[in-house]
């Protein structure tokens, strides 16, 4: 369809099969749109709503929605030198290169994302993203459209932040789309050190319980996680429905590894 945006980036957990699989699970009518996971945002721009509120905690990530936002031409026209310069020693040296201009920061962002390997953002303890290159090397997609992307972003407040504020901001009749790091292995028990440290256990009790609350402001909840014992009860304890589907991972460097993993959609107030 024409009026499709597909989404600037890849990223981990990112929801593109869930918006062409499972669409009957978004309502149909709801007032301000949160996602407090913003991420791709496979999610938002499916739903083009009419007012949001996007945030995540990676400042990088909402620069580069921000830049789209507020000034896309210069991002076209970066990516474009991007492409014309890619090669192994290009990319290390963009790599370890962080441009002051937001709008070269921005490019510089995507550029890296399409380029890395398997599209994994990951930044080491002194946050510089470590990532090595891949085996793709286009850089300039015929799906970018970032005028009409633009367009879509300009009612979208943009915010880098935790999660937990933007919930409590939902109202009665708001939308909440939450989209959190997974912490457990997929229909496994162990839990990962490295999404230990991204987003913690009590960061999902923390999670769970500002849903509830925006639930009992009237908030429509729908919420992705790992389908796993500990997690649905926690939902479970806090009275939400619970629906389990399936996704294709992609994100293993074995292909073997690459197959179908089971999610639970958590839900309320959804009519």
């Amino acid at each position: 369809m024409s009026d499709q945006l597909v989404p600037f980036l890849k990223w981990a957990g990112g929801k593109r099969w869930f918006t062409q699989r499972y669409a009957r699970m978004f309502p149909q009518n709801f007032n301000l749109y949160i996602e407090p996971f913003l991420g791709g945002g496979s999610v938002f721009f499916h739903l083009k709503p009419q007012q949001a509120l996007l945030g995540d905690l990676n400042e990088d990530l909402i620069n580069a929605y921000s830049c789209i936002r507020d000034d896309w031409e210069p991002i076209t026209n970066l990516l474009v030198q991007h492409q014309l310069n890619h090669c192994v020693d290009y990319y290390y040296h963009m790599r370890e290169t962080i441009p002051t201009n937001l709008c070269e920061r921005a490019a510089r962002l995507i550029y890296l994302n399409r380029t890395c390997f398997n599209g994994i953002y990951r930044v080491n303890r002194q946050g510089m993203f470590n990532v090595p290159k891949g085996t793709k090397d286009s850089v300039v997609f015929e799906t970018d459209d970032f005028e009409k992307m633009s367009i879509t972003l300009l009612n979208a407040e943009l915010r880098t932040s935790d999660f937990e504020p933007l919930i409590e901001e939902a109202n009665h009749g708001d939308f909440i789309f939450a989209d959190p790091p997974y912490t457990v292995r997929h229909n496994q028990n162990g839990f990962i050190k490295y999404n230990e440290n991204l987003f913690s256990w009590n960061d999902q009790i923390r999670l769970a319980a500002a849903l509830r609350r925006a639930y009992d402001r009237g908030a429509i909840i729908l919420s992705s996680n790992a389908n796993h014992h500990l997690v649905r009860e926690l939902y479970e304890d806090q009275g939400f429905n619970i629906e389990t589907v399936s996704r294709y991972s992609s994100i293993s460097a074995d292909p073997s590894k690459r197959k179908q993993y089971e999610e639970i959609i958590i839900s309320a107030n959804i009519h």
